[in-house]
């Protein structure tokens, strides 16, 4: 690495140094270019470092059920006994909670297990951001390790386990209903603003767990009550106006809500609902990043 020649730089650039040949420039932004790029740094991040990603995920998932003779099979089994239990328990139900009338015995199962998939989802990442710096801190403080590419991998690999629950959820509507709703074609759309709702609370747990291990432990107070404040079990029409308003700050309430008309009920959700959770959705990715990457220079020293 060397430095060029101050007088080599032009009026609106400064020359920073040579790297592998190539010269690298830092130049004068002003506040509108400055938020374009920052806009486009997560996106461009993860496409940079996309074979890390890759590499990474695949052993995270390669390890999660390392040393198990059944393997993989426990990533079907486990969320099939749920939705068999679901089935038994909550089978005889003759209405579902806002008094649509059931097609099958099997739906009102299907409407909590609709509600378990999104907020199984939203723990797995609670759970572990916290200690996920801590995990690679031999990386982190060893090398030029992306460490805000931790929260995408952690938020991707939870995201195979929701698919293999929403797939088997699928399934299961198929063999026992007959049918689909077309709905379900619109799925991808609910899943593109719940990962970046994620990946924002990813980076805001994973830089907070780097400074306290405190951050840890909150979530695993936070998380089990906040089930019982997330319409999982029942639905947010029974409640009061007043009550029902207070829900929806909840952004977990929106995305529960939409799965379950896109797949159990088969119409379009509300467009209040998706706009308010696309806002929420947004507002989280966004500051997560911009925490993370505020915290960053400190991270390395005290993991």
């Amino acid at each position: 690495m060397t430095n060029l020649n101050p007088s080599q730089k032009t009026p609106d650039e400064r020359v920073l140094h040579v790297v592998d040949g190539k010269t690298i420039l830092a130049k004068d932004y002003n506040w509108l270019e400055r938020v374009g790029r920052f806009l486009l740094e997560p996106f461009s991040g993860a496409w940079h470092h996309r074979d890390l990603i890759v590499a990474i995920l695949r052993r995270e998932l390669r390890e999660r059920f390392s040393g198990s003779m059944a393997g993989w099979v426990w990533a079907v089994v486990a969320p099939l006994i749920s939705l068999v239990t679901y089935t038994i328990v909550f089978g005889g139900a003759a209405k579902l909670p806002n008094n649509v009338e059931s097609n099958s015995s099997i739906d009102y199962a299907l409407f909590v297990f609709g509600g378990l998939i999104a907020f199984n989802f939203f723990t797995e990442m609670a759970y572990r951001a916290p200690s996920l710096l801590h995990e690679y801190a031999h990386y982190i403080k060893q090398t030029m390790f992306p460490a805000e590419m931790l929260p995408v991998i952690s938020t991707f690999r939870a995201m195979t386990y929701a698919g293999i629950g929403l797939v088997l959820m699928l399934l299961c509507q198929l063999i026992f209903t007959g049918s689909l709703h077309w709905t379900v074609l619109l799925l991808p759309l609910w899943l593109i603003p719940f990962l970046a709702f994620l990946l924002g609370i990813g980076w805001l747990l994973s830089a907070m767990g780097a400074f306290t291990r405190d951050t840890a432990y909150l979530m695993l107070t936070i998380a089990p009550v906040l089930m019982f404040a997330t319409p999982v079990f029942f639905s947010h029409e029974a409640l009061s106006p007043d009550v029902k308003l207070l829900m929806y700050a909840n952004i977990l309430t929106g995305f529960i809500e939409i799965i379950r008309d896109l797949v159990v009920f088969g119409r379009l959700p509300d467009i209040l609902v998706v706009a308010w959770t696309v806002f929420l959705s947004t507002v989280t990715f966004w500051f997560g990043y911009w925490f993370f990457r505020r915290q960053q220079d400190g991270i390395a020293d005290v993991i």
